[in-house]
């Protein structure tokens, strides 16, 4: 026995598991274990295996012993020590709101059961006034924060004594943040506080661990959490597998030519006897106004849902969000159509059903969700997909294929962002001040910035104390000043308070609340959806139909509608893109189809619309690249099928366009989704056959981006959000936001100004490199184009539209159409297409 199990924290710890009839797994005493020797890490487990614990009680029964040791001191210094001992323990970064009120719970109770007097807060955007002035009087021992409230921590004065007692920071469901700038500010803090302790108490040892359930680079993810050489570090990884269910929802029959969106609706039926078996469903979404949508949908379809099924999304007005959550709880809720908003979670005990509306697009996402039911160790975590079109039943398929193997997504993290380490600096300018070569050391510890150069660094603090070359003129930009004890600091209030309001790096247009006339609050919307509302006009939000009345004080007034369709409002961020992994697996499942080498019943199912594609065209091997040749009225279309992901097809359509019209002068329209692209053109498209690999030639891949994506359009919108988070653009006071056109004007005037006068400006050079890297995805695209070097191109020239392209050729008419008209135009191709495919089966 060692010595933390001899210990008296240890022995009340496991003797309170014991009365809740539980026992630690293994991962989690490991944790424990390698908390107590001062490691730091990483744990990675599956959901509802209790990775919370696995940190939590490490951190308690480290508090517990040094307790008992107090005990044995006298009375007098007993008190003193109490007193001393009172404040900021540990730190709880988590991701997610919804998250943090769900943690706060389950840590209250555990403290109140093992008697131990510890104060449990949160604070994020959503605390009030009144919370965070008790925090700033007297810490409480658990913080549970995002990464933002973080910042807004260190902006503060007098924030160095609030990290007295700090033992441990963690970084909740830190895949999720790695690959964003979020995931740079959490680095960025931690660095902060870890140097803020070593001033304090050089002896005193910090802690940082992360908790992560699906990522597939681990190590990776550890080295960016905890890159200090001073902190010994380990993965615990649990030898534990989580059981997942994963059923499909099939139609009773494939139509001949599948559309995205169009077969969802048609199975919405059958997903109200799931509902009504369980007792509580929650019901995932890609996008929110597929959220809306559906909510709508379903209620349609059945008026006893009616007060039972709710909807939950980040635009949801707050209260009313965490109205929903509790209900959940409480079971009052039966359904909850959500999106990410509620993909992570501690404590959803209730939650035994979990429906997914569409193709996720990637394996750690529908793991993620399929991990919120069946929360807890021994039971299986049961998920439904419902596919909105036919070939959603092929990446079913291959998402099966990946969990089962555990082919999990990398997250790829974020380096060298210069805004939000041009935000950090000012941050800390606003709160105690920095020294600029203490805090160049620290930041270049972090794995964010560990290549930061010191020229740049110059840059940086030139920037924030000057504006830089070009904008030296305007004192506005002069923001940090050298005070008298020699630390940079903001000095002028306004500039702080201004500051203060934008801290983070989400950044979206601007939203403006939503209210009815009459009082209460309903959620928000983006400006640019009320712009194109008249009033009279009717939308649906948090599964309201609303007719919009006015605008005043950017606030939208509304009334309740009586109308009974509405439109959705789309947000930005609509659609997410295939990942990598997902598409190579979905490759090899087109070889099962016609073969019928496999398992699977989705497969099975399809066959129909393979053997018609296999008539009409090709059925691309994962060793084969396929284009379809196919003349319409509508004109000559060029359909290519990489299966790399809507994002790297729309580079890629772009980029072959260019490299077609650079022979013979044409113009293209370009459409794409997840597995192709089509050009179309109102001539012949002229290119010899022999010549499409060199097409698809990796060779010039950056000059001839350069030339056929106006990169330079795409850096400049990009720039918009760099100039917000850099603060080179102020968005305006609560209630009086900045009207979007104005910041992406702002922004741009800046983006010229720096192109003609500061070719050497860091944000610039990040706008373009965000372009090529998370826009155009250009390794992958290099990857892409290398693969389809080593396939065998098959060529065909198809009668009519086939059931790969005719989604595409949908999803481009969808732009410009209305949902009426579309129908209409869809029906007359399918049986436009059937007829054509009758005829040649005859001449067969």
């Amino acid at each position: 026995m060692g010595l933390l199990e001899k210990s008296k924290g240890y022995r009340r710890v496991m003797k309170w598991l014991k009365s809740h009839k539980r026992k630690p797994f293994k991962f989690q005493s490991d944790a424990w274990q390698y908390y107590a020797e001062g490691y730091s890490g990483l744990i990675n487990a599956p959901t509802g295996f209790g990775k919370t614990f696995s940190l939590f009680l490490a951190v308690l029964i480290e508090e517990l012993n040094e307790q008992e040791e107090e005990n044995s001191k006298s009375t007098v210094k007993k008190a003193q020590t109490l007193k001393q001992r009172r404040g900021l323990k540990l730190i709880w970064i988590t991701p997610l709101r919804a998250l943090a009120k769900d943690l706060a719970r389950a840590m209250r109770e555990v403290c109140l059961e093992l008697e131990l007097d510890w104060q449990v807060s949160v604070r994020n955007g959503d605390t009030t006034a009144t919370e965070k002035l008790k925090q700033k009087k007297q810490m409480p021992e658990v913080l549970i924060i995002t990464p933002e409230s973080m910042h807004l921590l260190l902006a503060q004065k007098n924030t160095a004594h609030h990290f007295h007692q700090l033992r441990c920071i963690v970084a909740d469901e830190w895949h999720e943040l790695i690959g964003s700038k979020r995931g740079v500010m959490a680095e960025l803090a931690i660095s902060r506080i870890k140097g803020i302790l070593k001033l304090q108490h050089p002896e005193r040892l910090l802690r940082i661990w992360g908790i992560s359930a699906t990522i597939g680079n681990l190590e990776q993810a550890m080295e960016v959490l905890v890159p200090y050489p001073d902190l010994l570090t380990i993965i615990v990884k649990a030898d534990l597998k989580k059981k997942i269910v994963i059923k499909s929802v099939l139609p009773d029959h494939i139509d001949s030519l599948p559309w995205a969106g169009h077969l969802g609706h048609k199975l919405a039926h059958k997903l109200l006897p799931i509902i009504h078996k369980s007792k509580t469903t929650l019901i995932f979404t890609n996008t929110r106004g597929q959220a809306e949508l559906w909510y709508q949908n379903l209620l349609a379809l059945d008026e006893s849902l009616a007060g039972v099924l709710a909807i939950h999304h980040g635009s949801i007005d707050f209260e009313l969000r965490n109205w929903i959550e509790d209900a959940l709880h409480s079971g009052v809720l039966n359904a909850v159509i959500s999106t990410s908003s509620l993909d992570l979670g501690v404590d959803f005990k209730p939650v035994d059903t979990v429906v997914q509306i569409g193709s996720p697009k990637g394996v750690a996402r529908f793991l993620q969700r399929a991990g919120r039911s069946g929360h807890s160790p021994n039971e299986s975590s049961k998920i439904y997909f419902l596919p909105t079109h036919a070939l959603e039943l092929v990446e079913v398929a291959a998402i099966k294929e990946a969990a089962e193997t555990q082919q999990i997504e990398n997250r790829e993290p974020v380096v060298m962002a210069f805004d939000t380490l041009v935000q950090y600096l000012v941050t800390l300018a606003v709160g105690d001040g920095f020294n600029d070569k203490e805090i160049y050391r620290e930041v270049k510890e972090t794995h964010a910035f560990q290549e930061l150069l010191p020229s740049e660094w110059s840059w940086i603090m030139q920037f924030i104390t000057t504006g830089g070359d070009s904008l030296t003129a305007y004192n506005e930009f002069k923001k940090v000043v050298k005070a008298d004890d020699a630390l940079w600091k903001v000095e002028s209030r306004q500039i702080a308070m201004r500051h203060r309001l934008h801290i983070g790096t989400i950044v979206s247009d601007a939203m403006i609340k939503v209210k009815f006339l009459t009082g209460g609050y309903i959620g928000m919307v983006e400006e640019s959806f009320l712009a194109k509302l008249k009033p009279g006009n009717s939308f649906t939000l948090a599964g309201r139909i609303l007719e919009f009345v006015m605008i005043k004080e950017m606030t939208a007034l509304v009334r309740r509608s009586k109308a009974k369709k509405a439109i959705s409002p789309s947000w930005l961020g609509g659609r997410i893109s295939l990942s990598a992994n997902l598409g190579s697996i979905l490759r090899k499942k087109y070889d099962e189809v016609l073969e019928k080498n496999h398992k699977d019943e989705e497969l099975d199912l399809i066959f129909p619309l393979f053997e018609r594609q296999a008539a009409a065209s090709h059925v691309p091997k994962s060793d084969e690249f396929l284009i379809e040749l196919i003349h319409t009225k509508d004109g000559y279309h060029f359909f290519a099928y990489p299966f790399e992901g809507r994002m790297v097809h729309e580079a890629l359509a772009a980029l072959i366009a260019y490299r077609l019209s650079r022979h013979t002068p044409i113009s293209f329209s370009i459409a794409m989704n997840d597995y192709g692209f089509e050009l179309l053109a109102e001539h012949p498209i002229q290119f010899e056959e022999k010549d499409i690999k060199k097409l698809f030639s990796p060779e010039h891949l950056g000059e001839d981006i350069v030339s056929s994506i106006n990169a330079t359009e795409m850096a400049r919108r990009k720039f918009r959000d760099i100039a917000c988070i850099s603060g080179l653009v102020f968005q305006g006071f609560p209630g009086k936001y900045t009207a979007n056109k104005h910041l992406q004007s702002s922004a741009s005037l800046f983006f010229s100004v720096f192109s003609d006068y500061d070719p050497h400006n860091l944000l610039l050079r990040q706008a373009y490199e965000e372009a090529f890297y998370q826009q155009i995805e250009e390794p992958r695209l290099l990857a892409a184009l290398q693969r389809i070097q080593k396939s065998t191109v098959v060529l065909t020239k198809p009668e009519s539209y086939t059931p790969l392209c005719f989604p595409i050729k949908v999803d481009s008419l969808r732009e410009n159409m209305s949902t009426e008209d579309l129908a209409q135009r869809i029906e007359r191709m399918t049986l436009e297409a059937d007829k054509k495919t009758s005829s040649i089966k005859l001449k067969k």
